[in-house]
């Protein structure tokens, strides 16, 4: 009876090893003072920052969505890791917490380095951004499990924060100011419904015109990263809401605390092209529960603090907390 191999069984052992090599310079240039040890090791090493009173570990977990097909179809591969970091690290920074460090995990059908590669010098280009360091992560071949090209991402962030800043909703009072910090686009959130829109009902192509150029360029622009803002700010931030999946209205809620609401005017927000177009086609309603419509955060800020923040960020004023039921009310 002949042998078979790994590789007859649709694992590349080889491939994977030449894709390691290839992706250690990207990974090394996320590195900071406190990764100990370097690339190849069983698990990741990062010394505690210090100057905490009380360090409390934060960690946050995501994906990229089905925003991986298009990269996918188009063979555009090299943002969606930028997207998984940003959906991480975005979430971490709410609960006023430091990304430390980053993991990803990659699982495919069947390996192609070159492709990989792309992916991870996103991953690696988020982490750049989001100052954090890119210490692991784990490439799984599977066959049988994915057909074709297909892949899937999945992002793993740290971060540290002092335990008495952490609890951001019991300082959320009436007279508060809402700042609406811009998306990028779409982000990562909502790509079945645009998917549908765009490609099914309304017949068009990746390559197609939108506003100047390529539709595709608009729907793979990544995610931004708020990092540093966060970090520039944090003095003059009482709370920090996320905008993914459930918009501002299900979103902005996490950071309200009973008797509290946050009054938004529409009319005030700076809603984007592509959702412009969006609207034509989908409730009003389920545009605002289903995308960011342009904001991709929200901070509260105490009045006295506008005027800093804005001279330090994009951001713009969108409304204020008010006494009332928990909730976004929309005006």
């Amino acid at each position: 009876m002949a042998h078979i191999s790994y590789k007859d069984s649709g694992v590349d052992i080889d491939a994977g090893n030449a894709f390691v090599e290839a992706i250690k310079s990207d990974v090394k240039s996320t590195f900071d003072n406190n990764v100990i040890g370097g690339i190849g090791s069983f698990a990741g090493a990062y010394a505690l920052p210090s100057g905490f009173t009380e360090p409390v570990i934060l960690s946050a977990t995501d994906g990229v969505g089905t925003k991986l097909k298009l990269a996918i179809e188009s063979g555009r591969l090299d943002t969606v890791g930028i997207d998984l970091v940003a959906m991480c690290v975005n979430d971490l920074i709410c609960n006023y917490g430091t990304p430390m460090f980053f993991l990803d995990y990659y699982a495919t059908g069947k390996l192609l380095p070159k492709n990989a590669q792309a992916v991870v010098a996103g991953i690696a280009e988020g982490c750049r951004r989001s100052e954090c360091a890119l210490v692991g992560g784990e490439t799984a071949e599977m066959p049988g499990m994915y057909g074709g090209d297909d892949f899937d991402l999945a992002g793993f962030a740290v971060g540290v924060a002092e335990r008495s800043e952490m609890d951001r909703v019991s300082l959320v009072k009436p007279g508060q100011i809402l700042i609406a910090l811009p998306s990028s686009g779409v982000h990562s959130n909502g790509y079945s419904l645009v998917r549908k829109l765009f490609f099914e009902k309304l017949g068009m192509r990746l390559e197609d015109d939108f506003n100047g150029k390529p539709l595709l360029e608009t729907l793979l622009e990544p995610t931004r990263i708020y990092v540093k803002d966060f970090k520039e700010n944090k003095a003059h931030i009482v709370a920090l809401a996320h905008i993914t999946g459930g918009g501002i209205l299900e979103n902005l809620p996490r950071v309200l605390p009973e008797g509290v609401k946050a009054v938004v005017r529409e009319s005030d927000i700076r809603i984007l092209p592509l959702f412009e177009f969006m609207a034509a086609h989908v409730e009003r309603e389920e545009m605002f529960r289903a995308f960011n419509m342009g904001v991709g955060m929200v901070w509260v800020v105490e009045p006295q603090n506008v005027d800093a923040v804005l001279e330090t960020t994009d951001g713009y004023v969108i409304g204020q907390i008010e006494e009332g039921k928990r909730k976004v009310e929309m005006i």
